[in-house]
């Protein structure tokens, strides 16, 4: 008889600290603020014979990758309708937002592929880096995979995924 079980990561090492600021409309957004993001990872899966889901070392090592690539950066949303970013002869990136600009040296910037710099779009950004295009999951016996990234206590988006078996 199959058995499953589900390992859940949320480790010291899973947490970054970065600024960002929401844009809601073309003419609306936040003001520059900062958050000590926390990531949790849940696998679901199918029990090995010899009594474990799998050797997840690979999962656990990724996430933390990112959360120290992201840590002490502001992020940018690189997709976004409402912000054009360029950069300057020297590299530095440049932010237009509503006859605004930003300025910020390149190396304080992590300009990502999402639409806005939300949970929503963080927890799918570790969750799409994790699931790729599958294959890891099902070498790993992975059948389902939650991802919630939070902006402190009590704030939490989850992003999932599942294989069908």
């Amino acid at each position: 008889m199959a058995r499953t079980t589900t390992i859940e990561l949320h480790k010291e090492e899973m947490k970054f600290s970065a600024g960002h600021f929401t844009i809601f409309s073309a003419t609306h957004r936040e003001n520059l603020h900062g958050h000590n993001f926390t990531v949790y990872v849940a696998l679901t899966g199918e029990v090995l014979e010899d009594g474990i889901l799998s050797d997840y070392r690979p999962l656990k090592t990724a996430i933390i990758d990112r959360c120290r690539a992201w840590n002490e950066t502001f992020l940018l949303p690189g997709n976004s309708r409402h912000l054009r970013i360029e950069r300057d002869a020297r590299g530095n990136v440049l932010a237009h937002f509503n006859g605004e600009e930003l300025r910020f040296l390149a190396r304080d910037v992590t300009v990502l592929p999402v639409e806005n710099i939300t949970l929503e779009e963080l927890s799918r950004m570790f969750g799409e880096g994790l699931v790729g295009d599958g294959s890891l999951m099902a070498q790993l016996h992975i059948q389902r995979l939650v991802v919630k990234c939070a902006s402190g206590p009590g704030q939490w988006s989850s992003w999932e995924w599942g294989r069908h078996v």
